[in-house]
């Protein structure tokens, strides 16, 4: 606390940064519970404090990162979607209501699909959400009830998004959005109607079941975009790394698991896929050693995988040796290129 009222009193120049970061990080790794929960408060709105202890400020627990998430300027977008990755859903939230966030973590959160995150972002009217992702959380809200409050009030809301929010809300909510957005109650309900009318006529009693289906496929089939966009964006962002994996599984989202394993190894997702759903574990061992998997840690995550693929891979015995990770993903890509052999 000394050393942080001195450089209150006088903020340091750059050229003293790496000494003061390694001060800071040595003294801050033994402080108590009590002592980095004040060092954070202090902390959450300096722009001279060493980035490396923010971030790990950022990811202790809760009543600590909270001040950090909510304010300090130190953080940058990916800082923000490594917290969204490998910390605890309080944490996701506090992000998620951080003020003025980007579009790029925005994106994020909506890309992991979490509902109670996704409310906390809708309830942040200062986040910066661009009309695409407004979109996107209007489309979420047919399935999530909880959204469509925050979004009716939001002032990023759209008048074509407001009438599209407007068929799923209840009577009060459609109160509030008539007002704003003028919307004639009796038209609207007319134009559903019609198109329904003419959706009938022009698919048939056979084409309306299949569209009618469609839509109760929407909420699956939008979930392995969501992962792939979730993937992608840890990976520009330099956030992808094997610790996905395990999370992935222990939150139930086998193809989040997938598409990370897949660009962890730069290997085709349909191979992935096949691994997964062999009649051995022996390519999914192989892939996972190639990004880094320990062979110790490939037991627990294998157990996992087959509660979520059906008891796939089965358990026909095979040899887990220890491999190089370049030689396992070579092997990888030599077996899923012989399917018979898997």
């Amino acid at each position: 606390m000394s050393i942080v009222a001195l450089c209150e009193a006088s903020p340091p120049e750059s050229g003293a940064a790496p000494v003061l970061s390694e001060v800071f990080l040595t003294l801050a790794r033994q402080a108590e519970r009590d002592v980095r929960k004040v060092l954070s408060q202090r902390l959450s709105q300096v722009d001279w404090a060493p980035p490396a202890l923010i971030n790990m400020l950022a990811l202790d627990e809760i009543e600590i990162a909270a001040p950090i998430l909510a304010a300090s300027p130190l953080l940058q977008d990916a800082d923000l979607i490594r917290v969204l990755v490998e910390a605890t859903l309080e944490h996701q939230i506090a992000v998620a209501r951080r003020p003025y966030l980007s579009g790029v973590v925005a994106d994020a959160i909506i890309d992991r699909g979490d509902a109670v995150t996704m409310t906390a972002l809708a309830s942040n009217r200062t986040a910066l959400i661009t009309d695409t992702s407004m979109g996107r959380l209007v489309d979420q809200s047919r399935r999530i009830a909880g959204l469509r409050a925050p979004l009716s009030r939001h002032p990023r809301l759209s008048e074509a998004q407001a009438q599209q929010l407007y068929q799923w809300v209840g009577q009060a909510l459609r109160q509030s959005i008539g007002e704003r957005f003028r919307i004639d109650d009796q038209l609207l309900d007319a134009a559903i109607q019609q198109a329904a009318d003419d959706a009938s006529r022009t698919a048939g009693a056979a084409g309306w079941r299949a569209m009618s289906a469609q839509g109760r496929r929407t909420e699956q089939d939008d979930r392995p975009e969501m992962e792939r966009r979730l993937v992608d964006k840890l990976k520009t962002s330099g956030q992808l790394r094997p610790g996905l994996l395990v999370r992935a599984l222990r939150e139930e989202r086998l193809s989040l698991f997938e598409e990370a394993l897949a660009a962890l190894g730069g290997f085709p997702i349909s191979a992935i896929r096949a691994a997964v759903r062999a009649p051995t574990a022996e390519a999914l061992y192989l892939a996972c050693v190639a990004v880094g998997v320990d062979r110790a840690v490939f037991a627990s995550l294998l157990t996992e995988v087959r509660k979520l693929a059906g008891g796939l891979p089965t358990e026909a015995r095979w040899s887990a040796s220890a491999m190089h990770p370049q030689a396992a993903a070579r092997a990888f890509r030599q077996m899923m290129e012989t399917p018979s052999n898997v």
